[in-house]
């Protein structure tokens, strides 16, 4: 074996390692709306048992850009609900965790149509979510929020409350549209041990290209067609037929039409001469 292929092998090596201390670190993992799951880094996501809210597979229709093959199931289907819902985890273990929140839009092609907020035991982690408005349709966003559990305490960002072993995600009705939750997974270390969705490129999914497509070509079909109809409205000449039905010459038939009522006349009054001659 070649130095080079032995650097390949490390490097694979590593990365296998490395994914799966992170599979294994995960405590909780579940994938919105949708079936049990192994991603691409190993994580096992179990099926969506929750009863609140609708589950979704609306995503299945378009690719979502920044998520690879094997991850593209967990943002394609979803769990959404006309009002707030939650998802209760138990954690035993103290320690720091990272909460890892998995979405994409696939519904809506504009900002300010869909915005909510998240909560971890009551207090606010997200707010004002618009997953339009942060990467545009059909593109995979993460949201990652640091939390600790220590002493019988959940600290927060700074904000430090009791802890009875049960941590719940929420997702808060707001400003518009329903709340939801394509996937999500709890991971028992900091910040540099979980995974990154590349970065966002102008790229659009695959359903909006095909969309735009069809309207430029159903624009350029019109624009032929009015090309068409323009070079037809040239003069016509003396020989052309006009479209549509004949207009009658109002005065094609002036120069007869004294004669019908003449005679109708003369029938009338002869055999009225006639009559009274005869007394």
């Amino acid at each position: 074996m070649n130095i080079s292929s032995a650097i390949a092998v490390s490097a694979l090596a590593f990365c296998l390692l490395i994914g799966h201390s992170q599979a294994k670190d995960v405590v909780y993992a579940v994938n919105c709306g949708g079936e049990a799951h192994t991603d691409s880094h190993g994580v096992h996501y179990s099926k969506d048992k929750l009863t609140e809210g609708t589950t979704s597979d609306f995503g299945r229709r378009m690719s979502i850009a920044r998520a690879s093959s094997d991850d593209q199931i967990l943002y394609q289907t979803e769990r959404y609900h006309f009002k707030t819902f939650s998802y209760t985890v138990p954690l035993n273990r103290e320690g720091n965790y990272v909460l890892v929140l998995k979405f994409a839009e696939v519904y809506f092609a504009g900002a300010y149509q869909k915005v909510f907020d998240v909560h971890l035991n009551g207090e606010p982690v997200v707010s004002e979510l618009d997953i339009f408005d942060r990467v545009g349709k059909g593109v995979a966003l993460d949201d990652y929020v640091p939390f600790s559990i220590k002493s019988g305490q959940l600290d927060i960002n700074g904000n430090v409350m009791q802890f009875d072993g049960k941590l719940t995600v929420s997702f808060v009705h707001g400003s518009a549209d329903n709340p939801k939750c394509n996937a999500f997974y709890i991971l028992r270390g900091s910040m540099d041990e979980v995974p990154r969705l590349p970065e966002v490129t102008a790229e659009p999914p695959v359903e909006e290209e095909e969309e735009e497509e069809e309207e430029e070509d159903v624009q350029q079909r019109e624009e032929r067609r009015q090309e068409r109809q323009q070079e037809n409205k040239g003069p016509q000449s003396s020989f052309q037929k006009k479209s549509g039905k004949p207009k009658r010459n109002p005065y094609e038939s002036e120069s007869g039409s004294w004669i019908t009522p003449f005679v109708m006349a003369v029938a009338v009054v002869i055999p009225l001469v006639f009559c009274l001659c005869r007394y």
